[in-house]
């Protein structure tokens, strides 16, 4: 069986692109980079290119959700984001409770269901509360999640993981004999999930800047360009369309 899902070719004249179910990535992790350089290739303060990235995430969501993808997680604020100036921090901190403000009817209208993963203590009152409503909100969607990687780090999450499993290990929760793969992952922010099947990076850059180091061992890796205020559904199904024509052995022939 497969879906018909829209696709514009560079014309902007609509053709067809079909997906089949069992070939389309299920979790699309996104490093969404570039807002500031597009900001400032416009003349404009990098807060501004913060605020049309937003519109961005709300694009292609719905694209991720017309793909049927079942997993979708955004790279939102990282550890290392606490090294810029306090003005852009607060801006991007900001951004979470306006971006739902505006948009978490259609978001649940969609039937996705947000979660969030990182280290929430340490963030302002206003983006924790603004995030725990929409989780509240719609938790009990059942169609695409879309986690929002707010201040998260691969290295501080494994790091989490480990002391959590040792105190588990030492109060006999946990046998360390028994211990493999899939009980680590257990420990992870990511648990119960899947790992990514594609990683798309936008804005130019090839690496993973500290971004779920563990979950993407054996995930496919898309770079582009493009921005990301100026990714399109376009280029997200462009993404998905070269990781159709891959085939992932996992190590094996």
């Amino acid at each position: 069986m497969s879906m018909k899902i829209p696709f514009f070719n560079n014309k902007h004249s609509e053709e067809s692109l079909y997906y089949p179910e069992d070939n389309t990535p299920n979790h699309i992790a996104i490093i969404m980079d570039g807002n500031g350089r597009w900001a400032g290739k416009r003349g404009m303060v990098r807060a501004a290119g913060h605020k049309e990235g937003v519109s961005t995430v709300v694009k292609i969501v719905n694209a991720a959700v017309k793909c049927k993808v079942k997993v979708l997680t955004l790279y939102t604020f990282s550890k290392e984001n606490w090294k810029r100036p306090k003005t852009e921090i607060d801006f991007i901190l900001r951004l979470p409770k306006e971006f739902l403000q505006i948009y978490l009817p259609e978001l649940i209208s969609n039937n996705v269901r947000i979660e969030v993963i990182g280290d929430m203590e340490n963030l302002p009152t206003y983006t924790r509360e603004a995030v725990q409503y929409a989780i509240d909100r719609t938790v009990d969607n059942d169609g695409l999640q879309m986690n929002i990687a707010l201040n998260y780090g691969s290295r501080h999450e494994i790091l989490h993981a480990m002391k959590e499993m040792i105190t588990d290990i030492n109060n006999a929760k946990l046998s360390l004999d028994e211990l493999d793969e899939r009980q680590f992952s257990g420990y992870l922010y990511t648990a119960g999930m899947k790992d990514p099947d594609l990683l798309i990076r936008t804005g130019g850059e090839k690496r993973l800047s500290n971004f779920l180091l563990w979950q993407l061992a054996y995930t496919e890796f898309w770079f582009t360009d493009v921005l990301w205020p100026d990714f399109t559904e376009k280029e997200f199904l462009l993404a998905v369309e070269e990781y159709r024509k891959r085939k992932r052995r996992f190590g094996g022939i």
